[in-house]
């Protein structure tokens, strides 16, 4: 047999709460593969193996790695938005250079479609440069955007089902507010991520599966000008003297000043304004069918890193996931994502399983169409019964010490820099 190569995983993009578990899945499978050596962290992405930055987490505490389960975000390794462009022929030779240094023959991105698509390129770049390298993507996005319409590259990815329960419980706080202090502002108007895909807002209607709340859901798909989103509003106050109202940060209202990132993505919260606080102007502005005012709500990042609403059901998943990463690369399963498939039977269930790299980084799902309502400010019981299964049934119990959460705490344990130092090409001045 020949000697084991090491492995280099690393993440990017937004985190979720549960990238960590598929990290963790990574590494726990690593160990009970004899073909794979030492497990490195690329500290923040593509970035870290760039400035030959990596962790050794093979040689960390085995309870670290096992809190990995309970940590949100990105921190204990890192991500980063840095994109691989194909003029950028000096970041594509320095990844493979520092590879071969360290002796790695598995490559892991965990992340969206533009990660696989680099960790096709790498794949590829390195059997051009004669390097046994074995590339894997490993599913990631709050977004629920990677894939395909009919579901069959992937069910769902790991990361949405805990942004969807936190919508869900957000909604039904929201509502206990709203129906409180609705006197003096009848309407609340809270903003979801999703820039140009509907998920993360449409989750909203678990709160309410009976629709009994006067609850309005606008998609960055939503078939509704900002004009007639406050008619509806007004009817709404109408009927029931108050409205919630959730809104994708995608939805068309017009210039928001708008800041992007290096892949070219809105920034929205990082814009001059939000799209809520410009609904907010409006309803006020044009004038409400109720005493009082609208008031906006803005959850920022932590509906990506809120662990106390982590769906048990998305960590369970995208720890498979992880693993299932971790076995396609010792089985030199070269040019593929692990995936969920949702099996079928009125019983949830999914299954692992792997699809074609190329397949999932040149595909983009949107929102079905047929799920969102006629009236265009709902979704369908069909939605409802695609997602529900996904938020799980209980309530995560977190690790606690002396009142805080127990997050992982991993040791700067850095593989030795055998390169020379390197400024990736897009930070040079």
């Amino acid at each position: 047999m020949s000697s084991p190569k090491n492995l280099v995983v690393a993440q990017s993009g937004g985190p979720s709460p549960v990238i960590n578990n598929t990290l963790r899945g990574i590494v726990e499978a690593a160990r009970n593969l004899p073909q794979i050596g030492t497990v490195y962290g690329a500290r923040h992405g593509i970035e870290g193996v760039l400035k030959e930055e990596l962790l050794n987490l093979s040689d960390q505490c085995p309870q670290e790695i096992s809190l990995l389960r309970y940590t949100p975000g990105a921190g204990s390794i890192g991500t980063c938005r840095y994109k691989l462009k194909e003029h950028q022929n000096e970041d594509f030779d320095r990844v493979i250079d520092v590879l071969r240094a360290h002796n790695v023959g598995y490559f892991i991105y965990i992340g969206g479609n533009d990660s696989m698509d680099t960790a096709n390129k790498i794949a590829l770049l390195a059997q051009e440069k004669g390097l046994d390298l074995v590339g894997i993507g490993g599913p990631k996005t709050i977004d629920n955007d990677v894939g395909d319409n009919e579901f069959k590259l992937i069910d769902h990815t790991p990361g949405y089902g805990s942004c969807a329960k936190y919508w869900m419980h957000a909604v039904q706080n929201a509502n206990q507010e709203n129906a409180g202090s609705c006197p003096a502002d009848p309407v609340l108007v809270l903003q979801a991520m999703g820039r140009k895909i509907g998920y993360i807002p449409a989750a909203a209607r678990l709160a309410d599966p009976n629709r009994e709340m006067p609850l309005q859901i606008y998609l960055a798909e939503s078939p509704c000008s900002l004009e007639q989103l406050a008619d509806n509003v007004n009817d709404q106050l109408k009927q029931d003297g108050r409205c919630v109202v959730v809104i994708s940060e995608g939805f068309d209202v017009g210039s928001l000043g708008a800041r992007k990132d290096s892949f070219g993505h809105t920034q929205f919260s990082a814009s001059e304004m939000t799209v809520a606080q410009k609904v907010v102007n409006y309803l006020n502005d044009n004038g409400l069918s109720a005493k009082g005012s609208a008031r906006a709500n803005v959850p920022g990042t932590d509906q990506r890193h809120s662990m106390a609403y982590a769906s048990t059901t998305d960590l369970e998943e995208s720890y498979h996931a992880g693993e299932k990463a971790a076995q396609l690369a010792a089985n030199g399963d070269t040019g593929y994502m692990s995936t969920i498939l949702r099996n079928e039977g009125p019983v949830y269930s999914v299954r692992y399983d792997k699809v074609p790299l190329p397949d999932v980084a040149n595909s983009e799902r949107t929102f079905p169409k047929e799920w969102i309502a006629e009236n265009g400010f709902d979704v369908t019981d069909d939605f409802i019964s695609y997602c529900k299964p996904l938020v799980g049934e209980g309530m995560l119990s977190l690790p606690m010490i002396d009142g805080r959460q127990r997050l992982t705490q991993f040791k700067k344990l850095y593989a030795d820099q055998k390169l020379p130092a390197y400024v990736p090409q897009a930070d040079r001045s």
